[in-house]
């Protein structure tokens, strides 16, 4: 999204919903690259013709190599029964990501993880914060394997170091897959957000596939 255009899934008066492209930020950083939430503004000022500043509301992230489904408020009242919604888990975050190696069934992974702030990575440590996914294997192929994840938590970097730390690092994780291939595109990808509408009090659904190359494309038809 170099072009700063933007994909909108969904918009109401009160929330919109896009597609966050992989290695666009969601958020400004120290690196003044253009971020999703500066995108989305824009887009809102000019279909509006809004003079001054916008308001945006940012209620959940995604890491900047991740791309996938975000909502984000459009007016305070939005974002503030959206966090809220986030903090007593009623807001359903559903991944897909492609893992290195072979795995079966389903269940839970718990860790306490903690950030390294030296390191820029994300540790599982004794000291650190309660981390919790669920996770379902749809396919193995290729020793990969394609997985549905449940987030139940939200730690920096939570599916990237639950996975890796189990020997499974996913496809392409510049950060946490020593096998990892400069140039590969991490297979992380958020697909589906299920959450209570702030306003309307409808459950609403959202989903997004990922886009249809390697390795992705191994499970096409899977997801």
């Amino acid at each position: 999204m170099v072009d700063g255009k933007v994909n909108v899934i969904y918009e109401d008066n009160h929330i919109i919903v896009v597609e966050k492209p992989r290695n666009v930020l969601v958020q400004a950083d120290s690196t003044n690259d253009l971020d999703l939430l500066t995108i989305v503004k824009k887009y809102l000022k000019e279909k509006y013709q809004k003079p001054g500043n916008v308001y945006l509301g940012l209620v959940h992230r995604l890491d900047r190599p991740v791309g996938g489904v975000m909502v984000f408020a459009k007016t305070s009242k939005a974002a503030g029964r959206l966090s809220e919604s986030i903090r007593t888990h009623n807001f359903k975050k559903t991944y897909l990501a492609v893992v290195s190696g072979t795995l079966s069934g389903k269940g839970v992974f718990e860790d306490k993880l903690k950030v390294s702030e030296s390191k820029n990575k994300t540790l599982v440590a004794s000291d650190g914060k309660d981390a919790k996914l669920e996770y379902e294997v749809i396919a193995s192929k290729d020793n990969l394997s394609l997985v549905r994840i449940n987030l139940i938590t939200g730690r920096k970097h939570q599916i990237r170091v639950q996975f890796a730390s189990r020997n499974l690092p996913l496809w392409g994780d510049q950060k946490y897959n020593s096998k990892a291939v400069v140039g590969e595109q991490i297979a992380l990808w958020a697909t589906k957000i299920e959450f209570m509408h702030p306003v309307l009090k409808e459950v609403m659904c959202f989903s997004l596939d990922p886009k249809d190359e390697y390795p992705w494309n191994i499970f096409k038809g899977e997801y």
